[in-house]
C-alpha cells in the first residue's frame, strides 16, 4: 500500500522537477521565482503630470530605449522646450549664470541669500518626507503652479527671445516664475538655465533626439 503526499510548494511555471521515486518520498524544496516584467513594468503617471514627474520616470529606467518610450508616451510642449534650451548649444540663456539671487519679492519677507538656495532646501525637505515622490505632492504645494501651463515664458529668458525686455526686468521675471513654481519644477528650470539638467536627471540629446525626432537642434539664436 502507497502512501500519497500532498505538495503544498512553490512551482515555477519556468521550471519543473522530473517526477522520481525520491521526488515522491522527499520532495524537494523550490523558490518560486519572480517574473522578469515585475522589473520592467513602468508606472503610469497621471494627466498632466508634471514635468519633474516625467524627467523622473525616465531617469529611473535602466536602459536608453525605455527612457525614449517615456518621453514619447508624455511629450508635451513644455517638456520638449526644457530639453531644448537645455541640450541646444545655439539657445543662450539671457539670464546670469549660476545662483538665482534672491532679497525677497514680498515686501514683509525677510528671507534673503539666493533662490536656488531655498529651493534646494525645499527639495531636499520634500524628499526626507517623500513628498516628491511620482504623483504626490504635498498639502503645502497644491497651489503652486507647473511647467506645463507656464512653458510659454521661457521664450523671455533667451537670447533671441524677448529682446526688447532689460536684463534686470527678465531676471525679475525669473525669479517670480520660480517662486510661482512647484519646487522641484522650479529646480528644473535652474538647472536648464545652466544647461545642467544632466546633472540631476540620465538624459542626453541622443535619448532626446531619439524619442522627438521633429526638433531641429541649432540655428535658434
Amino acid at each position: 500500500m502507497t502512501t500519497k503526499t500532498k505538495s503544498t510548494r512553490a512551482v515555477t511555471l519556468s521550471t519543473k522537477t522530473p517526477v522520481s521515486q525520491d521526488n515522491l518520498t522527499t520532495p524537494k524544496k523550490t523558490v518560486a521565482k519572480k517574473s522578469p516584467r515585475a522589473t520592467n513594468t513602468i508606472q503610469t503617471l497621471p494627466a498632466n503630470p508634471f514635468c519633474f514627474e516625467i524627467l523622473t520616470l525616465a531617469n529611473n529606467q535602466r536602459t536608453n530605449a525605455k527612457k525614449v518610450e517615456i518621453l514619447k508616451k508624455y511629450e508635451h510642449p513644455s517638456i520638449k522646450s526644457v530639453l531644448i534650451w537645455n541640450f541646444d548649444d545655439s539657445v543662450v540663456s539671457a539670464l546670469p549664470y549660476g545662483d538665482v539671487p534672491y532679497g525677497g519679492l514680498d515686501k514683509h519677507s525677510n528671507q534673503t541669500g539666493t533662490l536656488s538656495g531655498q529651493i534646494q532646501d525645499k527639495v531636499a525637505k520634500m524628499e526626507e518626507i517623500s513628498s516628491g515622490s511620482l504623483g504626490v505632492a504635498s498639502e503645502t504645494l497644491q497651489d503652486r503652479t507647473s511647467l506645463r501651463r507656464e512653458y510659454k515664458k521661457l521664450y523671455n529668458f533667451v537670447k533671441g527671445g524677448n529682446d526688447a525686455l532689460p536684463s534686470t526686468r527678465k531676471e525679475m521675471m525669473f525669479i517670480q516664475l520660480l517662486e510661482g513654481l512647484h519646487p522641484l519644477e522650479a529646480e528644473i528650470l535652474i538647472l536648464t538655465k545652466d544647461k545642467k539638467l544632466q546633472t540631476k536627471y540620465k538624459l542626453t540629446q541622443e535619448i532626446v533626439s531619439q524619442a522627438y525626432p521633429d526638433i531641429q537642434w541649432g540655428n535658434r539664436s
